[in-house]
């Protein structure tokens, strides 16, 4: 197969799939999706959507936000990991909402990756999610997912970012990498992986990964 081919078959086989696309992350508008992707950082979204209902009932916009100190919103979000630098890129961000976007959540990406603690992923849920713009997020999932169906050389997600929106239609990108996400999560994921229900890499996946399958599997067989 070429890697358009390849590429058709991901579309149409992810389209059978996942017909209805779930969003991961529960949220009601730009602002907590934009707290909640900035919370699933190195955490899983079942947990950041155990957590976000606390948070969100005390400050489900800046202004009630920036009444709570880093401190309080350190205290709740703390099972989410990493909650030193996350309550202060929270009170941070929200603080600039008040004062530089009249309470809104920005709709460029330059101004939202200005936010502390919002990198180009976090911008790009964002811009897809709540404002319906083409982007491609490329989390772990899709990084993982990318390589195996040798659709991208990408040793970063810079590389894998660039190889998606260049090999997959635009119109297509906001869906695609939900998909790709839940696909990633049911079949082919980084441990516990059974060749067998994934359909996607038995079909087009790269050589040298279903070689190190094959090895893996008489190895465990011994």
């Amino acid at each position: 197969m070429t890697k358009k081919e390849r590429a058709t078959f991901v579309i149409n086989t992810l389209k059978e799939l996942y017909p209805e696309i779930p969003i991961p992350l529960d949220h009601k508008d730009a602002y907590t999706l934009l707290i909640a992707v900035l919370l699933s950082a190195q955490c899983t979204d079942v947990r950041v959507n155990q957590i976000t209902p606390i948070l969100f009932a005390k400050a489900d916009n800046p202004y009630d936000m920036v009444k709570l100190s880093v401190e309080e919103i350190k205290e709740i979000i703390r099972p989410c990991g990493l909650s030193p630098m996350k309550s202060k890129g929270i009170y941070g961000l929200s603080k600039i909402l008040i004062e530089e976007h009249n309470g809104e959540v920005p709709q460029s990406f330059e101004a939202l990756e200005r936010l502390p603690a919002v990198g180009h992923k976090t911008a790009s849920v964002v811009m897809s999610q709540a404002f319906g713009v083409p982007a491609f997020p490329v989390d772990t999932h899709i990084h993982r997912l990318m390589y195996r169906w040798n659709l991208t050389n990408g040793k970063n997600v810079v590389q894998t970012e660039k190889d998606a929106k260049a090999i997959f239609p635009k119109e297509l990108w906001n869906d695609l990498h939900l998909q790709i996400i839940w696909y990633g999560r049911e079949y082919s994921p980084a441990r516990g992986w059974d060749l067998e229900k994934d359909i996607i890499t038995k079909t087009i996946g790269r050589k040298s990964v279903l070689d190190e399958f094959t090895k893996s599997a008489k190895r465990a067989k011994k």
